[in-house]
């Protein structure tokens, strides 16, 4: 298979002035954020600080009560009519979030599909590829996860480590324009950690445009261009892993930073 098929074009996204509640509780609170195409940017901060959150909105999982969000320039979820912003389709939504990776915590996926199954459904679904087309594709994405040995397995029969790594997988059969990681190795044990953090170190090299909310400090250290530490639904501060960790600004990017280090 020719590299051009791998090929994934990075996207800037930029999060705009986003407020989000629920009820009485404000769970992001003008959140401004601009990522640069190719950029990985990690999201540090507590639990319950927004972190999830956020990275839901960007791919409009979560509908903002103010603000927006745009990847290369588009609005996601809505488009301007006037001074307002109008709710998308549920079907242009879905074709939107083609273009946005999600990785999930927990993995998501499909039981009664096979590994190779799973990884090639989204480009069949969505009419992008043919079914043989999507399987070779999915083939080679196995291969560099490193699971080219486990295509006709099942998710029930692989570890932790290996659905995390077939998620990975999944969400690059579509090859968006950006990944996000919503703590991608927070359910796995221990000693499966390592192998998922490799394919994600291997995508950032790609020059894939990443965003990972993560608690791998280290992690971070090593593998981000900018560090976005956010507490109380707010950007508290940002930079480059050698500020943001080495020498962090704010009082409460200090005090976070002393409980996990």
């Amino acid at each position: 298979m020719s590299t051009e098929t791998l090929q994934i074009v990075p996207a800037a996204v930029e999060v705009h002035d986003v407020h989000k509640w629920y009820g009485a509780h404000r769970v992001l609170d003008g959140v401004d954020l601009t990522v640069r195409a190719g950029e990985v940017t990690v999201i540090l901060g507590p639990s319950g600080s927004g972190k999830s959150t956020l990275l839901r909105v960007v791919n409009h999982l979560e509908k903002p009560e103010i603000g927006y969000v745009s990847v290369n320039g588009e609005l996601i979820g809505v488009r301007k009519q006037g001074d307002h912003l109008k709710e998308l389709s549920e079907r242009a939504i879905l074709a939107q979030r083609g273009n946005i990776g999600f990785v999930f915590q927990n993995f998501n996926l499909f039981p009664h599909l096979t590994v190779l199954e799973n990884v090639a459904a989204a480009p069949v679904a969505t009419g992008r590829l043919d079914r043989d087309e999507a399987r070779r594709l999915a083939r080679e994405l196995l291969d560099r996860v490193g699971l080219a040995d486990k295509e006709t397995a099942y998710p029930r029969q692989l570890s932790g480590g290996q659905q995390q790594r077939v998620a990975i997988a999944r969400a690059l059969a579509l090859r968006p324009g950006v990944i996000l990681f919503d703590e991608p190795t927070s359910a796995l044990d221990p000693e499966l950690v390592g192998e998922v953090l490799a394919v994600i170190k291997d995508l950032a090299k790609s020059g894939t445009t990443l965003v990972i909310v993560t608690h791998e400090i280290g992690f971070a250290r090593e593998i981000a261009d900018r560090i976005v530490f956010i507490d109380g639904g707010k950007i508290v501060e940002q930079g480059p892993p050698s500020e943001v960790l080495d020498k962090p600004r704010h009082e409460r990017t200090r005090d976070f930073l002393s409980k996990v280090l």
